[in-house]
């Protein structure tokens, strides 16, 4: 006997044309009416509160590319150490192309969306959240400046030698330019996330707005400013270093967010 409620379940995962959750779209288009949904039964009657709009905007858009960035980091690129030649090439062929256009778009989103948010907080904008800004700033920079011009490369190189050429004579360089930035990025990202969430829930002299006089002071604030932007110019010109391994790079990246922390509270 056949069993009716497999057998729609079935349909279901196979992705028939009335189900929304078949495609990309559809399930993003779900996402936002149930969003929207919960917004107009939970929120007050009649009124729609933009900075809530922008923030849930924010969050989701900022999933999508720091998620990414973790499984660039943690993930692919340890799966391709171990990969054989022509399962890696495959990758870089069909799966990277279609990551990064999610990963790009997701950077370009959420930094939008950011900046919509800073316009709205205006003067109430404290330090943990300017520090946030900034090295939100520089990933989304390095996303479009460094890491994408040079996957483009290693692409275009990988799809040379599927097609039975030589790889290009820079694509060695610009897979080490891009994988230099991501590692970075992957360590902003973790006193960047920490930081974002301190702005509001977070006590001590970073969560005091910019505009009063008894908060972070100036010295910490060129400390912490400097330290930040001589890391990214490690990531244009410099070396991985203790970045090259997973764990590496997340220990740094705690110490990273301690270190901004103690700086912004003693000096």
């Amino acid at each position: 006997p056949v069993n009716n409620n497999s057998s729609r379940f079935n349909q279901l995962q196979e992705g028939v044309p009335m189900n929304p959750l078949a495609s990309r779209i559809g399930t993003l288009i779900t996402g936002f009416v149930l969003a929207a949904i919960a917004i107009f039964i939970l929120g007050p009657a009649g009124q729609v509160n933009p900075w809530e709009f922008w923030v849930w905007m924010h969050v989701i858009v900022g999933i999508a590319w720091v998620g990414l960035l973790y499984y660039f980091n943690f993930v692919q690129t340890e799966y391709f150490k171990e990969a054989e030649a022509p399962a890696k090439a495959s990758a870089i062929d069909k799966l990277v192309p279609r990551a990064l256009w999610w990963f790009r778009f997701g950077a370009l989103f959420t930094f939008l969306s950011g900046l919509a948010l800073a316009g709205y907080l205006g003067g109430a904008v404290n330090f943990y959240i300017t520090v946030g800004m900034v090295l939100g700033t520089l990933m989304f920079l390095n996303v479009w400046l460094i890491i994408w011009p040079n996957q483009k490369t290693v692409i275009a190189s990988n799809a040379q030698v599927m097609a039975g050429g030589e790889p290009m004579p820079e694509a060695a360089a610009a897979q080490a330019k891009a994988g230099l930035a991501s590692r970075t990025n992957t360590l902003f990202s973790m006193p960047m996330l920490f930081f974002m969430g301190a702005s509001a829930h977070l006590g001590g002299l970073g969560r005091v707005p910019l505009s009063s006089e008894d908060g972070v002071s100036g010295t910490a604030m060129a400390i912490c400013l400097i330290l930040i932007l001589a890391l990214e110019a490690n990531a244009i010109k410099g070396k991985m270093g203790p970045m090259a391994s997973v764990v590496g790079v997340i220990h740094l990246g705690i110490a990273l967010m301690i270190a901004l922390l103690v700086i912004m509270q003693v000096l």
